[in-house]
This record gives structure tokens, sequence and C-alpha cells, in this order.
């Protein structure tokens, strides 16, 4: 098997073979950020003058932004992840936590005590993703008990409500935990924030605009992919049900 490809090699027929493959294998960041990346090197390449003609050109990498790609944890699965101990108590707290509010990684580990209002049971942050670029940045979320008791009191010195490793380490940490739960999904971090949207919408039955504020979308574009995942979900549930001789 072929290990090198030489410059000269590749061909506009190779990226579309490479795009196939990572629309058909690639999580996460999903194909077009790979292939993105990947471009930003052939450009590279060429400004060096180690490839005469960019082999990308022309070659798209079309992506469904409605397509919910992450898999999702129902209500059944997070109450059998939360019945399964694990020893990082703070891992564990704050992704439960990211279930029941929907925040990302990125918002959760920047929480301060201070972001919540005990009084009328809310916490309210500015998203990072979004700050600056967006009037919605700024999310106010209702907590509910099991939120509350997640998040603690309130010391006496304002912290960090949850202390937690590098992003790589709490998806390390993620992965032997939901193993252990004995649910065999690829569940990331992110999945959190998919999960909790999902089962507002199928399970709890919420509208797509109260969905939409609570995730901070600034409409319903980026909302309407859950409730695709919601038909989804709701057709294999119905297509698993056992075949009668009728």
């Amino acid at each position: 098997m072929q290990t090198n490809i030489r410059p000269d090699q590749m061909t506009k027929e190779m990226m579309i073979k490479f795009v196939d493959y990572l629309q058909q294998h690639s999580f996460g960041e999903g194909a077009r950020g790979f292939f993105q990346r990947f471009k930003k090197v052939i450009k590279y390449a060429i400004d060096q003058d180690i490839l005469l003609k960019n082999p990308c050109t022309g070659v798209p990498c079309v992506v469904d932004d409605t397509a919910l790609k992450k898999n999702v944890l129902s209500l059944e699965e997070i109450a059998q992840l939360a019945n399964t101990p694990y020893q990082n108590t703070d891992i564990r707290r704050t992704f439960l936590f990211c279930l029941y509010a929907g925040l990302r990684y990125c918002d959760v580990v920047d929480l301060k005590y201070s972001n919540v209002d005990y009084a009328n049971k809310t916490i309210r942050f500015d998203q990072n993703k979004t700050t600056g670029h967006s009037t919605h940045s700024i999310v106010t979320i209702p907590l509910s008990n099991t939120l509350l008791r997640l998040i603690g009191e309130r010391p006496e010195k304002d912290g960090p409500i949850f202390t937690l490793p590098s992003h790589t380490g709490c998806l390390k940490a993620l992965r032997i935990w939901v193993a252990r739960a004995g649910i065999e999904k690829h569940i990331t971090w992110h999945c959190a924030r998919h999960s909790f949207a999902v089962n507002l919408l199928g399970e709890c039955h919420t509208d797509i605009k109260t969905v939409a504020s609570l995730l901070g979308h600034s409409g319903l574009k980026h909302t309407e992919k859950y409730t695709r995942a919601v038909d989804s979900l709701k057709e294999k549930a119905v297509n698993a049900l056992p075949e009668l001789a009728v």
C-alpha cells in the first residue's frame, strides 16, 4: 500500500475521493472543517512553489447544516449515566449540569458563583462563541432544583463553580464514564448541548422558540436541526417495534 503521495500525483479526481471519504467518516467538526484546513495546506504549498496547480479547485464539500450528526443521550440514558459512579466528581457534576442546561464546555468552564442569582433561581452568562458578534450572546437560564444542587451553595469568596481539566482530559474521562454506564454511543462534551435541545423538543414538548432562547440562538435556523433529529428518533422508535404477521 502506498503511504507517500508526491505533489504531482494530487489530482482533482483524488480530491473528490478524499472529500467523499471525509463525508462518510468524519466526526466532530465535520468534513467541511477538515477539508477547509486541508485547502489551507494546499494553498501554502502553491505559495511555496511545491504545487503548480490547485487540485481542490472546483471540488465542493457540501454539508447539510440542518442535520444533527452527533449522538444524543435520551432521558433514560442520562439517568443511567447519573446512577453510574465516577471518581472525578467535578467532571461528573459538570457534564450532568450541561445535560440539564445545554451549555458548551467553553461556557461552563468559565462560570462563576457570581453568575448565579440564587434569589430568582437563574444563571446569566455571556456565550464565548458569540460574544461581541450577536445581541443574543448573553443567556439567562432558569435553574431547576437539580441544577441548583449541582451548583451548590455560594461560597464566601467568588470563584469558578466547576473545576475541570483540559477539554482533552474531559473527553477521555467522559469516554470511560459513558462506557462504564453501558452506553454504546460516541459521546463528546458537546453532545450534552444537543441532548438538552432534543429532549426538550421531543420528550418535554417545549416549543422551538423557547429552546432557541435557552440555547442562545439568534434565530430558529440553528434550532431547527433539533426538530429534524426528534423526527428521526420518532421514526427509528416506530420502526423498532416488532413485525406482526397480519
